[in-house]
């Protein structure tokens, strides 16, 4: 069976993916900061004290593999720290950029040196609508400058990756999972678009991203994509054009 690693993977989407592929009979590995989901599957193998935000969090988990390749990683640690143009964070767009876009260059360099990268792996970035600059519009104002420009940043890295991976056969793809109801936008405020903007549960976005990775493959590396299509980008319209006329998948705009 497939070898799946999650970074991440203790709440919201990282964790749900985890079951899922444990469902399915997967040989799968999670990350976790701290301590582990107490109902999670008993066939998850965890490696704890995983910071993404940290330099060291790739030497770690290679190590964590034990030499075991992987055949799926996906990359959905995150951090959402709110902020408006009179209220800026630096911290938070720090940490931000480091969860984002840093970590996940370090880990992937480290997983690759390591061996843990083959020819047919797919590295699945799992970044945001909110990093697409074509789909900004006025409508929806400023401000959230970290998690716009992180996943902007990340859109960028993940580019980058695919050009130096593609010789060694490693598919790498930018995906929108989907506006979710979690914890994590209920925080900054985002749960009072929850109904108008169509947020799912993280365990329904999970299965549309998992079906969706069946399909992904190296023709498509390098593109961003929202495997759900343009019913939860809410700037779908104004920026792309009437939904009923876009494709589900959909393949973003940078």
């Amino acid at each position: 069976m497939p070898n799946v690693l999650v970074v991440g993977a203790t709440r919201g989407l990282g964790y749900e993916l985890v079951k899922q592929y444990a469902e399915k009979g997967d040989t799968v590995t999670g990350t976790a900061r701290s301590s582990t989901p107490k109902d999670a599957p008993s066939s998850i193998k965890w490696i704890s004290r995983i910071d993404v935000a940290e330099e060291d969090a790739g030497s770690k988990i290679a190590e964590g593999l034990k030499g075991q390749a992987q055949d799926i990683v996906i990359i959905s640690a995150g951090y959402f720290g709110k902020e408006s143009f009179d209220e800026p964070r630096f911290d938070a767009e720090v940490t931000m950029y480091k969860t984002s876009a840093i970590g996940p260059v370090f880990i992937t360099h480290a997983l690759h040196k390591a061996g843990l990268l083959k020819e047919g792996t797919k590295l699945i970035l799992v970044s945001s609508e909110a990093g697409s600059i074509t789909l900004r519009h006025e409508s929806e104002g400023g401000g959230m400058y970290g998690h716009h420009a992180s996943k902007a940043a990340l859109n960028m890295v993940g580019k980058l990756l695919s050009f130096d991976l593609k010789d060694a056969g490693v598919a790498v793809g930018l995906v929108h999972p989907a506006f979710m109801r979690t914890e994590m936008t209920k925080g900054v405020g985002f749960d009072k678009f929850w109904d108008v903007g169509g947020a799912v549960t993280p365990d329904v976005s999970a299965g549309s991203l998992v079906e969706w990775i069946e399909t992904f493959d190296i023709s498509k590396t390098g593109q961003y994509w929202a495997p759900r299509g343009p019913g939860d980008i809410g700037t779908a319209e104004p920026t792309l054009g009437p939904k009923d006329k876009l494709p589900t998948p959909l393949q973003l705009p940078w």
